[in-house]
């Protein structure tokens, strides 16, 4: 069945069953290879992106339930005023080691200040619990989260 998704402000679309995950929707039809295979039980975050502005798993994502929503990837921030700002703190932190899991480290990331604009620890550590860092680069995770979103490291 042909599925047209709004896939980082742009119109595509792909002939797929319907319950194909989003995530290897973007992937192997769509060419968008930010999120990643992490884990397919939603339980890593690495495959994380944005629908209508919610970060969720895209990997648990079928595609038949996106319908008319926007879809934005790690591929999308550098036009988003915060997802630049959140990318920008990821750079000058240097957070990522291996790297892998960041693209959903920084989506999380992302909609957590959109959500929160001065979170507080708690507030990271609530909206970052479902993103696996297997670097353990959490520390800096949380700097970097302060800095985009403007605050002194606690």
């Amino acid at each position: 069945m042909a599925y047209t998704l709004n896939v980082n402000g742009r119109t595509m679309t792909a002939d797929v069953e319907p319950d194909k995950p989003l995530l290897w929707v973007l992937r192997e039809n769509l060419g968008v290879l930010g999120p990643k295979f992490g884990c397919g039980l939603a339980q890593c975050g690495a495959c994380t992106v944005h629908i209508d502005g919610r970060p969720v798993r895209s990997c648990v994502t079928r595609v038949d339930s996106v319908g008319a929503a926007k879809v934005l990837t790690i591929e999308a921030m550098e036009n988003d005023p915060v997802g630049r700002k959140v990318q920008a703190a990821w750079s000058e932190i240097d957070v990522a080691q291996c790297g892998y899991c960041q693209a959903g480290q920084i989506m999380s990331a992302t909609a957590l200040i959109k959500s929160k604009p001065k979170p507080t620890d708690a507030d990271i550590n609530t909206a970052m619990s479902g993103n696996i860092c297997r670097c353990a680069t959490y520390t800096r995770i949380r700097q970097a989260i302060k800095s985009a979103s403007g605050q002194k490291d606690a």
